[in-house]
């Protein structure tokens, strides 16, 4: 079974193996170094780009997109620290933000609580005790 403490669990389909980055060898990482690595990765991309406008090598050229994509890898990682560190922070709050919230339909959001529905008016309390159900005895 599935370590259910993992903050991940929900992103295991996710497998960043690409080139040199990995995701899992990012999530080891601190925000300092994650946004060292992505200042390294950002300059590397500058200067492939400007190897592709000056007529570089092909590989460097299909280097690009390998670049490009662990970048994305990077900033992935990073937001889903934040969002991890925020769920724990909003964990016992009575309010939580739009986009910590579970998402469910607009009728479900709406819907009363089971509690909410249960509550009966005073006049509808005073017709029940006035008024009780008949029970009825079949006679043999």
């Amino acid at each position: 079974m599935e370590n259910m403490t993992d903050p991940y669990r929900h992103l295991k389909w996710f497998s960043c193996v690409a080139g040199k980055v990995k995701c899992s060898e990012l999530r080891t990482k601190d925000k300092k170094e994650l946004f060292k690595q992505l200042e390294e990765l950002k300059t590397e991309l500058t200067n492939l780009r400007v190897a592709k406008v000056t007529g570089g090598v092909a590989s460097k050229l299909s280097k690009i997109r390998v670049v490009r994509k662990a970048i994305a890898r990077v900033y992935i990682v990073y937001h889903q620290k934040m969002k991890v560190n925020l769920r724990n922070h909003y964990k016992n709050k009575k309010y939580k933000p739009l986009d910590l919230r579970t998402k469910k339909t607009r009728a479900m959001r709406k819907a009363l609580s089971k509690h909410e529905s249960k509550i009966k008016t005073r006049k509808e309390i005073r017709k029940k005790s006035l008024f009780p159900p008949r029970v009825y005895a079949v006679k043999a």
